[in-house]
């Protein structure tokens, strides 16, 4: 990598303490914050955790021929707190707090940088759509892309200096639920084009509002390149609101009946079950790529494709990364094929068959929106529908109305068996009593015949594995969904599924 101490020196402006023949111009190797993953030339950022203290681990790593290590305490109070002997430290810099360093050394690191960088940010679909995006740049570019949950302050510095001389562009996913936070990561990550998937309900604890959520979510434009361009997604009643962005117009990706022209459309569907979409995208950019300045003349050019993944967003998802692949120079063609080479995420609406079940394993995040997706994409299934659902955190004051909305959401959806788990689900449970005694008064039970609560995720777990042999909660031929908040690890749920079926 491009990095060097002199310049990490400079941009923590520190107390150097840098050893007899070191060579402070060479380039470094690596930058970590686990110390198992060190390796010789590279730089160890020692932190406080909450389990681990990373200084306890600086003499190992020296010995592992680390080139520097950025850390809060110097020598002697290493060996005061931990007993380890100074004697073998190499160059270090102390700083006052190691996860500020880390973020500046990205944001070093990234100014060195001349491949075009997509940030994404959104309230729902963020992370398939880094995929989508990803994916399809694949045709043209070597990307760098985030992996797993690495979309915040820890994660996204961590991304970035992951960039090596083979990457041609990089695609980063940018998390948060406060204000300030998308500007600190936009500060590191400066995107040449800058995508908003929507503005949904998440994170009302501390954003209060949609209006509070678009006005966090905008904080991307910022940082954003002298000829970057906002990609925004033109069926959202907030994002067409956003103004110019760098004295430019946002371009927009949707569908028909959209009030903003779009850059990419989506003319018309058709839906084939949990194998996906057929799908015609009608391209129309005229303009200069964000990466080369060349001129690029794609005019309602439409391309029929075989979006993979099942479910309506996917599309959307499609349009989205069409719509930054024609700012990036590709062609039609190359879009074509990337939106069709797509494959499942785990956690993430990843459908995989377990013994006579068909799981839809959605259980990494969950909010109102995503929910009510997810259950739109249980009902595209064959066989009995059965939806396990769990608390979504984050929501605020009007949490307990966003869980009764998904649980009569499911019922009116023809969902046959709804199971609500954990402390704030109580009141999913209730919204779906209540939808079904409506729809049964009216005449119109629809198929649910079972709506059952749980207080935890582990009285469910065993619940299902009593029930094994009389397969009553999940009957033979079920289409079942696993979804709920991160922090309620429904992926236990779906490991005791791949053990019992």
């Amino acid at each position: 990598m491009k990095l060097s101490i002199d310049d990490i020196v400079k941009a923590l402006g520190g107390e150097a303490h840098i050893a007899k023949g070191a060579d402070v111009n060479a380039d470094l190797t690596s930058v970590v914050l686990d110390s198992r993953l060190v390796t010789p030339g590279g730089v160890f950022i020692a932190q406080k955790g909450e389990r681990v203290d990373g200084h306890s681990f600086i003499g190992q790593v020296f010995e592992k021929g680390v080139s520097l290590v950025i850390c809060e305490m110097d020598p002697e109070q290493v060996k005061l707190v931990f007993g380890t002997n100074p004697e073998n430290w190499g160059s270090y810099i102390v700083v006052k707090d190691s996860l500020t360093a880390l973020k500046q050394i990205a944001a070093c690191y990234r100014n060195k940088l001349s491949i075009p960088f997509v940030g994404i940010t959104g309230s729902v679909g963020k992370t398939s759509t880094k995929e989508f995006i990803a994916g399809v740049l694949a045709e043209k570019y070597n990307v760098l892309k985030t992996e797993g949950n690495y979309n915040n302050e820890i994660g996204v510095p961590l991304t970035l200096l992951k960039i090596r001389e083979e990457h041609e562009a990089a695609v980063i996913e940018m998390g948060i639920s406060d204000f300030g936070e998308m500007t600190r990561l936009t500060e590191m990550v400066k995107p040449d084009i800058a995508v908003i998937t929507n503005i949904g309900q998440c994170h009302l604890e501390n954003l209060k509002t949609r209006d509070g959520i678009l006005k966090a979510k905008t904080e991307i434009f910022k940082c954003l390149s002298k000829e970057g361009r906002a990609v925004l997604f033109g069926g959202d009643d907030k994002l067409i609101t956003v103004g110019t962005v760098n004295d430019k117009e946002p371009l927009f990706f949707g569908e028909n009946g959209s009030p903003k022209a779009l850059m990419t459309r989506i003319q018309e569907t058709e839906g084939k079950g949990l194998l996906g979409t057929q799908a015609k995208l009608v391209l129309n950019f005229e303009g200069r790529t964000v990466n080369t300045g060349e001129n690029v003349s794609v005019r309602s050019e439409i391309i029929g494709v075989r979006v993979p993944l099942p479910g309506y967003h996917m599309v959307i998802n499609a349009a989205a990364a069409s719509s930054v692949a024609l700012l990036l120079g590709l062609t039609p063609a190359e879009i074509k094929a990337g939106i069709e080479s797509m494959g499942a995420i785990a956690g993430r609406n990843n459908i995989v068959t377990i013994g006579d079940v068909t799981l839809i394993d959605d259980c990494y995040n969950a909010n109102p929106v995503s929910m009510k997706s997810s259950i739109d994409l249980l009902g595209l299934a064959e066989g009995v529908k059965v939806a396990i659902l769990g608390d979504m955190f984050e929501l605020g004051s009007n949490e307990k109305n966003f869980h009764k909305e998904v649980g009569e959401y499911a019922v009116r959806k023809g969902v046959e068996k709804v199971y609500c788990i954990g402390a704030l689900s109580e009141s999913m449970r209730e919204g779906a009593r209540e939808a079904f005694e409506e729809l049964r008064k009216a005449g119109e039970p629809g198929g649910t015949d079972y709506i059952g609560y749980f207080e935890t995720r582990d009285k469910f777990i065993e619940a299902l594995k009593e029930d094994v042999n009389k397969r009553e909660l999940i009957p033979a031929g079920s289409a079942v969904l696993v979804k709920a908040s991160h922090g309620m690890h429904f992926e236990e749920i779906v490991k005791v599924f791949k053990e019992i079926f």
